[in-house]
């Protein structure tokens, strides 16, 4: 067993020191870096080729399920006020995290070429941050928000109607049977891609959802150089075997491999280091509403509440050490604006 594994193991079991776990991470980070640094664009062809081979979205009943299952007020306390799930847009060092949702949703909406009276579709709507804001940002819109939560379907809904916000439609479905009635002027998706397998499969129906001259946008995080999946077979990969089973980590060009469906007509890369700043507001969060949240998890998780705290700050802590590895330079976060290639 190694040393990363072995203290994975350990702090499943008992509390440890955050020094000890960020030290563990970075073994982690570097290692995966070393790795994925000798990939380049063959790799990425041959990685596409193999999602090929499998369905558009993979666990998806068991994805639902573990949103589901972990309740909406463990998120208000963690996230801001927005409840953006996602990364955050750092101008400086004092942004505070509403301000950082606010910057990173503004240029969200300014580099998917948003407007009033455009039909929107978005993604994987989450918690709800983006698709409230276009709805109220722009109220001549229409908009439909796609999530497989039957949670967060709820609650976007409550808040919309909370709102008056007649102009959003929230649905919940499955990314593998989706099949939304008309065409879109834009179709926007934020931290969704992540989760689907097959982006060709996936790719080809959002062209026949795009109205003519209709725009796609993503907002991916990635990796500079290389992709690489989540794989829960890997016992030292804990990520993907407690919380991102089924996904992928996309290099910053995977995307390029489908330029017969769609030809990127801008793109932009943040920082690792907004992630990871986002990461941090989310633990310090965790922290101090420590309490709140243990009543809360333990309505869901039981005798193995204390188990799933210390999951949890694993998640906060690893996703900080891994978009912070190497001051931000080697995982970050991409976003595209695309149209259908001719």
């Amino acid at each position: 067993m190694s040393v990363v594994s072995a203290i994975i193991g350990t702090a499943e079991r008992v509390p440890l020191p955050d020094v000890v776990i960020r030290a563990a991470i970075q073994r982690l980070c570097s290692r995966t870096a070393t790795r994925l640094s000798a990939l380049g664009a063959a790799d990425d062809a041959a990685f596409a080729g193999r999602m090929m081979l499998r369905p558009i979205s993979e666990d998806a009943d068991a994805a639902s399920g573990r949103l589901d299952e972990v309740p909406a007020s463990f998120f208000a306390q963690v996230l801001g006020p927005n409840r953006k799930y996602s990364c955050c847009f750092y101008k400086t060092d004092a942004t505070t995290l509403q301000e950082a949702e606010e910057e990173a949703l503004r240029q969200t909406v300014e580099h998917a070429g948003l407007a009033d009276g455009q039909t929107v579709l978005e993604l994987g709507c989450g918690w709800g941050s983006l698709s409230l804001w276009m709805a109220r940002q722009f109220p001549h819109a229409k908009v439909t928000a796609v999530s497989a939560s039957q949670a967060q379907r709820a609650y976007v809904e409550e808040e919309a109607r909370r709102r008056g916000l007649l102009n959003l439609r929230v649905v919940t479905a499955d990314m593998n049977v989706f099949a939304p009635e008309g065409q879109f002027d834009r179709i926007v998706s934020v931290e969704t891609f992540e989760q689907m397998m097959n982006w060709r499969k996936l790719m080809t129906r959002l062209r026949a959802w795009l109205a003519p001259d209709g725009r796609v946008f993503m907002h991916v995080v990635s990796h500079r150089s290389g992709s690489h999946l989540f794989d829960r077979a890997n016992r030292e990969d804990w990520i993907a075997q407690h919380v991102f089973t089924g996904g992928l980590m996309p290099s910053h060009h995977l995307v390029r491999q489908f330029g017969d469906i769609f030809v990127i007509e801008k793109e932009w890369c943040w920082s690792g280091t907004h992630y990871q700043h986002t990461a941090n507001d989310w633990l310090a969060n965790f922290d101090t509403h420590r309490d709140a949240i243990e009543a809360s998890l333990r309505k869901v998780y039981g005798e193995e509440t204390a188990l799933w705290m210390r999951r949890w700050r694993w998640f906060l802590l690893a996703t900080s050490g891994l978009f912070g590895y190497a001051d931000g330079t080697e995982w970050g976060v991409s976003h595209y604006r695309m149209k259908a290639a001719e």
